[in-house]
């Protein structure tokens, strides 16, 4: 299992580097074929938004809260 820090360091480079990356991906994808209806297309861009998620929730679990091995009381 990952440590916190790693895990908050992963999570920082997947939403600054990676995830700019699936968006550009995921628009040249869509955009090879044929736009659909405006509903259509909506529905395929809030899918593709759910789906890198799901491969990476575990990094993400519990980011946001104070590291549980700080004895400081999570302060950075």
């Amino acid at each position: 299992m990952l440590s916190y820090k790693t895990r908050k360091r992963l999570s920082i480079l997947v939403l600054v580097v990676g995830l700019p990356l699936y968006i550009l991906v995921a628009v040249k994808v869509v955009s090879l074929f044929d736009r659909p209806p405006i509903l259509v297309e909506l529905l395929v861009y809030v899918v593709l938004g759910f789906l890198w998620m799901i491969p990476l929730r575990k990094v993400f679990l519990g980011v946001g809260k104070p590291d549980p091995e700080d004895d400081k009381g999570g302060q950075d």
